[in-house]
């Protein structure tokens, strides 16, 4: 092994809150190695804003959280791994205050339970609108204070290690599970690939904004660990399910900034360019109704009037409160000029949410033994085809924790081939300069995945993106090839792994369901579509039954 090699028991590729979670949890059993590609605190959970959606006031009760997530589902979601995540929500809350995280409290020291869109109950706790930065910080602080637990910033993982890579390989039955032992890791700083080797791993990679044009997500999100899994040979599931945010900022040379679901939850009150309450044209529940029919209808509205912007309205909401509720939000448009207590907020949609993902089954374990996944990057079955709000940091929490409890077993029984796994080699590349052409083809995948394969799609649209982003990503493949590697190219492939994976899941759906809306098939079809849309590298696309996930090793 080259003196690059770095070994520990359980290897997490990612930052934020599942990874964080898991790693204090294996911290107690063995060492553990954090590869981030940015600084630590670089990551979705550190954007999220709302909070975490949980059952803790006396009127709630577990089985309305678990309708209410059911319900925006649209049919898809796995009953099983909702009601997993929902009954454990209070103990995991619990156990981030134990960490020392500040939620926001009433007057009388209660929490502060907020409500957003789909809920049924105010169940979101929350720390004021930037609740996943106080989650961030409580969690980096303990990481800190743990020995066992290392965090390497700057990492980028190029490739996760399995028998591919062996020196001896051996002939494996097709039906044998492969084995993941670690991962490939650009260091930024250094210029340098390193093998991190371990008995378990974690993808904790986050999402895949990036794929579009405009999005809320963080630069890092970029579809990195969907990529690398479904090139190692593991399942991923329901990649045409795209969540649009229906409420990012919108304003001249100001980045995409996300306007709380919580605001509307508050009271504010979406308005179109004449000045109409438009959401009770579109559904029951208005200003309330779950992000995809929001989404869509402020889409409608748009094409409607030719208009740049709807407009979310809270000026008839008391001012102290706007601001003590939403000080974040308040503070940061009002750098741009805009008193949002005076002002309506321009806002328009943007990609927000992958609730597809790397499948795993109820343990938080892909089909590549020894490799998890938990948070955004993975598909568990609890969001079906459009996350209820305020899910996703609970669904981390709780799948960060079980996975934690099964690698501690399984790191005890098994080995790591080290003299068999080689070093990263770069023989018969070359350093290139044509940086320009990676940067071109960024912005050509986000350009064709927000025209073509966005909120509203059609069969000639999907069509269009499949024929131009397989030759942007089969130039950026030969690229990759013959040049030596950096991480704005990893970035550019990755892209262009998930974009098409994207496309394919979306035309093999031929229905609109949830955030997926096709107007060739505007209404969905349960006789013959209430399924998973299942991609394996050797095995195509495939759909499955929304059922509990069981591989072969359990």
């Amino acid at each position: 092994m080259s003196s690059t090699t770095y070994e520990c028991d359980f290897l997490v590729i990612g930052s934020g809150i599942a990874g964080l979670t898991f790693a204090l949890k294996v911290a107690q059993e063995g060492t553990v190695h954090i590869i981030t590609k940015k600084a630590k605190a670089e990551s979705n959970t550190n954007y999220a804003q709302g909070g975490i959606a949980a059952v803790w006031d006396p009127e709630d009760s577990f089985e309305q959280h678990i309708q209410d997530t059911l319900a925006a589902g649209a049919g898809l979601c796995h009953p099983d791994a909702v009601e997993l995540i929902v009954r454990n929500g209070p103990e995991r809350v619990n156990e981030l205050m134990k960490w020392g995280v500040k939620f926001s409290t009433t007057p009388n020291g209660r929490l502060d339970l907020g409500r957003e869109g789909g809920h049924r109950r105010n169940r979101i706790i929350h720390a004021t609108d930037l609740t996943g930065r106080e989650v961030e910080r409580a969690l980096l602080n303990s990481v800190k204070e743990n020995k066992n637990i290392r965090i390497f910033e700057n990492h980028m993982a190029v490739e996760l290690i399995t028998e591919h890579h062996l020196q001896n390989k051996q002939t494996r039955p097709k039906q044998q599970p492969i084995h993941c032992w670690g991962a490939y890791v650009l260091d930024v700083e250094a210029d340098q690939v390193k093998t991190f080797l371990s008995r378990t791993v974690l993808l904790a990679t986050g999402g895949c904004g990036h794929v579009y044009l405009h999005t809320t997500n963080p630069s890092i999100a970029t579809g990195d660990g969907v990529a690398m899994a479904y090139r190692a040979g593991a399942w991923v599931g329901n990649l045409e399910f795209m969540q649009f945010h229906p409420t990012t900022l919108f304003y001249p040379g100001a980045n995409s900034f996300l306007i709380s679901e919580a605001v509307r939850g508050f009271g504010g009150i979406l308005r179109n360019s004449e000045g109409e309450a438009f959401m009770a044209n579109y559904h029951p529940m208005k200003d309330l109704a779950s992000r995809d029919i929001v989404a869509r209808a402020i889409d409608a509205e748009l094409k409607r009037s030719g208009a740049d912007c709807v407009y979310l309205d809270v000026t008839h909401l008391d001012p102290n409160e706007v601001k003590s509720h939403f000080p974040h939000i308040y503070e940061k448009c009002l750098e741009l000029g805009l008193d949002i207590t005076a002002q309506p907020i321009p806002v328009v949609p943007a990609a927000h949410y992958m609730c597809g993902g790397v499948v795993t089954n109820l343990r938080a374990r892909t089909s590549i033994c020894g490799l998890y996944a938990a948070g955004e990057v993975a598909f568990t079955g609890v969001h079906g085809a459009n996350r209820l709000a305020s899910n996703s940091l609970l669904e981390a929490l709780v799948f960060g924790n079980i996975a934690a409890k099964d690698a501690k077993n399984y790191r005890r029984n098994v080995d790591v081939p080290r003299n068999q796994i080689p070093s990263w080699s770069t023989e018969g590349t070359f350093n290139a300069e044509e940086w320009v052409l990676v940067a071109h083809d960024r912005g050509e995948i986000q350009t064709l995945m927000w025209d073509y394969v966005g909120i509203v799609r059609s069969n000639l649209r999907l069509q269009r993106a499949e024929r131009r982003v397989r030759l942007v990503a089969e130039e950026i493949e030969d690229f990759y090839k013959r040049t030596k590697i950096t991480e704005g190219l990893l970035e550019l492939r990755n892209l262009s792994c998930v974009a098409q994976l994207m496309i394919a899941a979306s035309r093999f759906r031929r229905e609109s369901r949830g955030l997926h809306y096709n107007t060739d098939y505007p209404e969905p079809d349960d006789r013959y579509w209430k399924h998973d849309t299942f991609i394996h590298r050797d095995l195509g696309i495939q759909i499955a039954l929304p059922a509990k996930i069981v591989w072969d090793d359990e």
